[in-house]
């Protein structure tokens, strides 16, 4: 910004400015565009913010997975006990609902805060969007069309298949509230490349796979797109949404080593871009253990939970199933009880999160004393075991809380009948 009120680029050795002809000039002010700063310093505390809510959701999520455990153990013993088609029966299966609701929930909670037990896998995107279209076709109305463009050369992903459905329904959904008069939701799949710099967000540089969900419906404003993966935020009525759907969505993108984009006009639509990495070829699943007719067993358990009512429940229904169960509620008295034993131990069901000592330092202590032991760890969420986390990938047998009775005892059989 010159004297004569004009604006020129100038050049500088670092104290004298010269004009485009090479000459001294003296400068009245000076330009800076702050833009990229004032963006990085935003997705700065949006990350510690987000990190922040994911640390108070991902706590909340594991206690209120143990307590639902329970709702639905104790649940499934009444019925059993109750006359079919009676009263006691059918509103035994109304707690169960709820509770199944209530862990879908927190399961939502757990992918937001980026806690949840992943089981990635090589998986087609097109295979699987074609074969869900079945699912997502009874969520939307019928003055809403469905449309796939799926490029049959689309690289495969590694991800968990569960969770990416959990993106697609959750955008699909959302999708179909956008449009209020009827119109298209659009799924597409295509290989991309991306650099380091992609709306004006740094990437790792890669070969992608692009999952996108659009709609020809009302858009969005840019204050609403701004706070679109913020928890519980949400443009819905009071009772329509929760305001987690696109939070978990984000949170799995992210967990799964992707990206997501917005982009959104009022009155054209909208276009949810998922860029996840590509990697090579489908491998086929290993040859899954097949339970046996019966899901009981004569073997020596250990359970280690630190939760009381859970730790009664998960010993009543493996007691019920002939098995001889030891239990304890926490890492310490479980080594005393495993140390004073005679007899052999033939599983630990250990809760993997818990005060003083957790489920992997307990197993490991645990098989230096027994090393023939087999391990079943059970958790709501893993962010504080990080390397139980990684030898699940490697085989090693996890429960998902909240479980009912038929998986525990599935689970524990699987892990019994392993070589």
């Amino acid at each position: 910004v010159l004297l004569d009120g004009g604006v020129r680029w100038l050049r500088s050795n670092g104290t004298v400015f010269y004009d485009p002809e090479g000459q001294p000039t003296r400068v009245l002010g000076t330009v800076t565009d702050t833009t990229h700063q004032k963006r990085l310093q935003f997705q700065f505390l949006q990350s510690q913010r987000m990190e922040g809510l994911g640390r108070l959701a991902g706590g909340i999520a594991h206690d209120f997975n143990n307590l639902i455990a329970v709702i639905l153990g104790y649940a499934e013993i009444v019925q059993s006990e109750a006359s079919p088609g009676s009263t006691l029966h059918t509103n035994i299966r109304i707690i169960e609902d709820a509770a199944d609701r209530a862990a879908k929930l927190t399961g939502q909670l757990l992918a937001f805060a980026r806690r949840q037990v992943n089981v990635p896998k090589i998986i087609c995107p097109v295979d699987l969007i074609a074969g869900m279209k079945q699912i997502l076709k009874p969520l939307i109305r019928e003055d809403i069309a469905l449309v796939t463009l799926l490029k049959e050369a689309t690289g495969n992903i590694l991800a968990d298949g569960g969770q990416i459905e959990q993106v697609l329904v959750n955008l699909v959904v959302n999708a179909r509230d956008a449009i209020p008069n009827g119109g298209k939701i659009i799924i597409e799949t295509d290989n991309v490349i991306l650099t380091d710099r992609y709306e004006q967000t740094t990437v790792v540089p890669g070969d992608y796979v692009l999952i996108a969900v659009s709609d020809t419906g009302e858009g969005m404003t840019e204050d609403v797109r701004s706070r679109l993966f913020e928890p519980f935020f949400t443009t819905k009525a009071v009772g329509k949404g929760t305001g987690l759907g696109l939070s978990t969505v984000y949170g799995i993108v992210e967990q799964s080593g992707g990206y997501i984009f917005v982009y959104s006009e009022p009155g054209i639509g909208t276009t949810f871009k998922v860029y996840l990495p590509r990697v090579g070829r489908v491998m086929a699943d290993e040859a899954e253990i097949k339970p046996t007719v019966n899901v009981g067993g004569n073997e020596t358990i250990l359970v280690v939970e630190d939760e009381p009512l859970l730790r009664e429940l998960t010993v009543s229904t493996l007691t019920r199933n002939g098995y001889a169960v030891l239990q304890a509620e926490n890492g310490v008295k479980a080594l005393q009880i495993a140390r004073e034993f005679a007899e052999e131990i033939h599983l630990l069901v250990t809760d993997a999160i818990m005060p003083e000592m957790g489920g992997k330092e307990l197993a490991d202590l645990l098989k230096a004393i027994r090393p023939s032991t087999r391990v079943l760890y059970a958790s709501g969420y893993t962010e504080d075991v990080t390397a139980m986390h990684g030898a699940h990938l490697d085989g090693t047998d996890f429960l998902q809380k909240p479980f009912t009775s038929p998986t525990l005892l599935f689970k524990v059989r699987q892990a019994l009948e392993k070589a």
